[in-house]
């Protein structure tokens, strides 16, 4: 039996596709970007058509890479942009309209009317999350009342929901699989996290008809095969995983009190609370870090909207920087008492704010500002924000000793240094980044025996390079205030 595995990797800026062999070996990868949407201000969307279609061809290139055939990949795993909301009719697969992405903000007034009657604490408890336009079931609600002829459609049962998994896995088997995993319906706002299913008081309070859902499975099940004639042979989908849960896996962080943080797009912090749910009181985020054989696993998440976003804006929208990579000679130009603070609250402000309003500011500019502070500034930008995470998980009594970090900003040594320097605490860059994708191949392979427990899935993972604090409490102190009184300029609520 062939032990190789595709792991789908569709995430909010390209499609992606690794093959990976049993001892975690990256084989093979395909990679397309998308194009992005912002048809007014504050709206963020995707064509789903241009998803699949750069889906199906970075895993034609994945195995191509690979040099090896579909015929020997043992299975399929999927991670996805969480929350990305798409509606597509049952019989032709035709979404019937722009899948609206995470970080889109429309619905933020109706958000606010539904705090207004109070429901903030019920979501909250029963779902793990804050209202707040990030999730999926307001993105819904907009589309079922907003796309003429929805509403009536979806209670016909001609309609189906997703977030990008259950898309991509509807496309990959011809319409066969309508369903998602646990950690993905968590971050809907329509799943109870401790009851494991749809919420018949959260659809009603959302006006969402039951018959558009997928079916809920674990992260490691049996998701249906593709169609043979996509890559000439019917292979299983085994494995199917939220991506920051994708990166928390991919990373080993299978003990209670492990913490990765990934830099992608956004960062997502998450800290493993293990079987037992814990609710933080610093507006930090209780969701499923996995579910296996039945068995739920909870994390503390921390989400920021904008991470490898603001360096893409200083690249693409700005023209500061030819490629991000770039970023780096140019901060260790600047001086380390930098006060040049961006705020970059492109879309809002995520975790621990919740400030849909914000919008993106630059402060403590001067005569000799240039080009390589405004970057350097976006740079640090991604270290305080995660320094506002820790500090709200250190106000819910927890303390990261070391912090396993991941995704495509961590080549950047300069961020992990000054992360390790604002944190007080060790960054740990491991051998594989692509732990995403890694961490879908992971429960893919759980499923279809190539990986025997999480015990053999964590001895894999291997540190790369350790970052150490050089800097002191003063120093921390002074910069960390100077962010935090930029942040308090931009807040509007």
């Amino acid at each position: 039996m062939s032990q190789h595995i595709l792991a789908i990797d569709q995430g909010t800026t390209s499609s992606r596709a690794l093959v990976f062999d049993s001892q975690g070996r990256q084989c093979g990868l395909g990679q397309q970007e998308f194009e992005q949407h912002f048809p007014a201000n504050g709206w963020v969307e995707h064509d789903p058509e241009e998803i699949w279609r750069t889906t199906v061809s970075s895993c034609r290139q994945a195995v191509e890479s690979a040099g090896i055939e579909f015929s020997h990949i043992a299975c399929i795993g999927i991670t996805n942009q969480r929350e990305t909301t798409v509606v597509w009719d049952r019989r032709s697969g035709e979404a019937v309209h722009p899948a609206i992405v995470w970080q889109d903000r429309r619905t933020g007034e109706y958000c606010d009317q539904l705090k207004q009657r109070g429901l903030e604490e019920t979501i909250q408890a029963k779902t793990g999350l804050l209202l707040d336009p990030y999730f999926s079931a307001s993105k819904l609600r907009w589309i079922l009342e907003n796309v003429s002829g929805a509403r009536e459609r979806a209670l016909a049962g001609d309609l189906a929901f997703g977030t990008i998994d259950s898309y991509l896995l509807w496309r990959l088997t011809g319409g066969k699989s309508h369903c998602t995993d646990a950690t993905n319906a968590s971050r809907t706002m329509l799943f109870n996290i401790d009851t494991q299913s749809w919420d018949s008081e959260l659809l009603q309070t959302f006006d969402i008809p039951e018959a558009v859902l997928p079916e809920v499975k674990d992260c490691a099940a049996e998701f249906g095969s593709s169609d043979p004639d996509l890559f000439g042979s019917a292979i299983p989908v085994t494995g199917m995983i939220g991506d920051q849960q994708a990166a928390a896996f991919g990373q080993g962080c299978f003990e209670n009190g492990m913490a990765k943080s990934t830099y992608g797009t956004g960062c997502f912090l998450l800290l493993n609370t293990g079987q037992q749910r814990v609710d933080s009181k610093n507006r930090l985020l209780t969701t499923v870090a996995y579910r296996l054989d039945g068995a739920t696993s909870y994390a503390i998440e921390g989400s920021i909207f904008m991470a490898g976003a603001t360096m893409q804006w200083l690249r693409d929208g700005l023209r500061l920087i030819e490629q991000a990579a770039d970023s780096e000679a140019l901060a260790n130009a600047v001086s380390d008492e930098l006060a040049v603070y961006l705020v970059p609250a492109f879309t809002g402000l995520g975790a621990p704010y919740w400030d849909p309003d914000a919008r993106g500011a630059i402060y403590g500019m001067t005569r000799d500002t240039g080009v390589a502070e405004v970057v350097t500034a976006g740079l640090l930008s991604v270290c305080y924000q995660t320094k506002d995470l820790v500090e709200a998980i250190a106000g819910d009594g927890a303390t990261l000793s070391t912090l396993r970090v991941d995704g495509g900003m961590v080549a950047n040594n300069y961020v992990l240094q000054k992360l390790a320097d604002l944190l007080a605490c060790e960054v740990h860059r491991p051998m594989v980044t692509e732990t995403t994708a890694l961490g879908a191949a992971y429960v893919a392979g759980l499923q279809a025996g190539v990986f025997g427990s999480l015990e053999s899935i964590a001895q894999h993972w291997q540190l790369e390079r350790a970052f150490s604090p050089t800097r002191d409490d003063a120093w921390r102190q002074a910069r960390y205030q100077g962010w935090c009184d930029a942040v308090a300029r931009t807040r509007t609520r």
